[in-house]
């Protein structure tokens, strides 16, 4: 490990800090609605809170599809041309969340009797479906033409660079939103349109066509020069989505996704109702999650820059084991009567669970990048697009599987078993990353300097 700079932010192809303010926007733009989306619907358009249920989970299950999607288009068509198209499609599908009961107007009987549910909840399920799907396309895109603007020894800083931009952008939302939406509750829905619109402008004004991998040379070709056809394409895309290491890779991180859910959907009800703290006090401590990334990210990525990516990952995956001991901790304090618990136990009680934050957003910080940058390593730049856009889908699995799996054990009483479960897997990843560790060559997972030294010639993915 050598020592940490910030110098670690300078030295990228201006091009990086376009895509890098392109994802502070558009992220800014989701902080604005993040918080508010179930409360509006549900509270004040009157949408059954199942339906809404129905469709935030429909929009995550469309976002993997358009992902894939983006993905094999990013390697076609090109990285600019998909981050563009799909902006500039999801100014026009989240703005339209402002109008729901306005598209409910037009929704035909039949459908509603068909589905049983209400011209409202249809209305609000179809702009979930749209807008997940076209703002899905736009990571692997974003995350191939970083990797196509970077040299492999400061990928791992460059991907560094997108996630501090994305924390950034998301608190500033989350600040900027509260007081909007107590202003005009629809003007945030309008609003994240907009910085759609905005991050499409930038990106069409300032990134050069010919970045990267939207080199017409990079990309699939038929024998005339022209582009591949249809079905050579999707026997393109699958054969760089189903390589050995790619589905290894993509396997890990399903694993990392399972321990990302618990912040959103656990470790929330062992702070409200296991130590009783309020709305506000939860915000409050979960700051300790962007600030925590916004002051590490960068120097403690650089900090390993050189180790081998799967060894980084391995160490991600310490971090996020103690982590879950910590919840663990917390979980097992008394659950307040009536008279509430006493102050040392709950003084206790958050430093468990601000540990719990520090230690799984180390995790965090390490995790990101280093998967990013080793999985855009594994293929050609023409499968890039394809390959990251596997890890986005790993990711959206795992948070779907760890959010139901931990739910369901808070459900059936059996919380205390959940923690040490979570350890486990923590576990078998760091051993999957051990093993996938022997097909890489040393330079390929990120080494510098080692390239002969011992370790297994890299197997190929054929």
């Amino acid at each position: 490990m050598h020592r940490p700079s910030l110098d670690a932010v300078r030295g990228f192809d201006r091009a990086v800090y376009v895509v890098a303010l392109g994802q502070l926007i558009n992220v800014f733009g989701g902080g604005l609605v993040y918080p508010f989306a179930t409360v509006h619907f549900h509270l004040q358009v009157g949408i059954a809170l199942s339906v809404v249920g129905l469709g935030l989970g429909a929009k995550s299950v469309t976002t993997a599809a358009g992902t894939a999607a983006g993905g094999l288009l990013a390697d076609v068509v090109g990285r600019k041309p998909v981050m563009v198209a799909s902006m500039a499609l999801s100014a026009v599908a989240l703005a339209a969340f402002a109008f729901v009961p306005e598209i409910a107007g037009v929704v035909p009987g039949s459908v509603q009797a068909a589905t049983g549910v209400s011209a409202l909840g249809v209305a609000f399920v179809g702009v979930c479906v749209a807008s997940g799907f076209v703002r899905g396309l736009y990571t692997p895109a974003s995350h191939a033409m970083t990797a196509d603007l970077t040299d492999a020894s400061e990928r791992d800083r460059g991907y560094a660079l997108l996630k501090v931009a994305n924390n950034v952008g998301f608190g500033a939302g989350f600040v900027v939103g509260g007081a909007l939406y107590s202003v005009a509750s629809v003007a945030v829905f309008v609003a994240d349109g907009a910085t759609s619109a905005v991050v499409a402008l930038v990106i069409l004004l300032f990134v050069p066509r010919s970045a990267g991998g939207d080199d017409d040379a990079e990309r699939p070709a038929a024998s005339g020069g022209e582009a591949a056809p249809n079905a050579g394409a999707l026997a393109a895309w699958w054969r760089a989505a189903t390589r050995p290491r790619v589905l290894a890779l993509a396997g890990v991180n399903v694993g990392f996704a399972v321990m990302y859910a618990q912040m959103q959907t656990t470790v929330p009800v062992v702070a409200k109702e296991g130590l009783g703290l309020t709305a506000a006090q939860l915000g409050t401590l979960y700051v300790v999650n962007p600030a925590t990334i916004v002051l590490l990210q960068i120097p403690l990525v650089d900090a390993v820059g050189g180790w081998r990516r799967t060894r980084g990952l391995a160490v991600s995956a310490c971090f996020w084991a103690v982590a879950m001991l910590a919840a663990w901790g917390a979980d097992l304090l008394p659950a307040p009567d009536g008279a509430g618990i006493a102050a040392p136990a709950v003084l206790l009680g958050v430093a468990l669970v601000g540990g719990h934050l520090f230690l799984r957003t180390v995790g965090e910080v390490l995790h990101s990048p280093l998967a990013s940058a080793l999985m855009s390593d594994l293929g050609s730049a023409a499968e890039r697009g394809t390959q990251l856009s596997m890890l986005e889908v790993a990711k959206r699995l795992g948070i779907g599987f760890g959010s139901f799996a931990g739910g369901l054990f808070f459900d059936l009483g059996l919380s205390g078993l959940l923690w040490p479960t979570l350890v486990a897997v923590c576990g078998l990843v760091v051993v999957a990353l051990l093993w996938l560790e022997r097909s890489l060559d040393p330079v390929e997972n990120g080494a510098r300097g080692d390239a002969t030294e011992g370790g297994a010639e890299p197997a190929s993915d054929g």
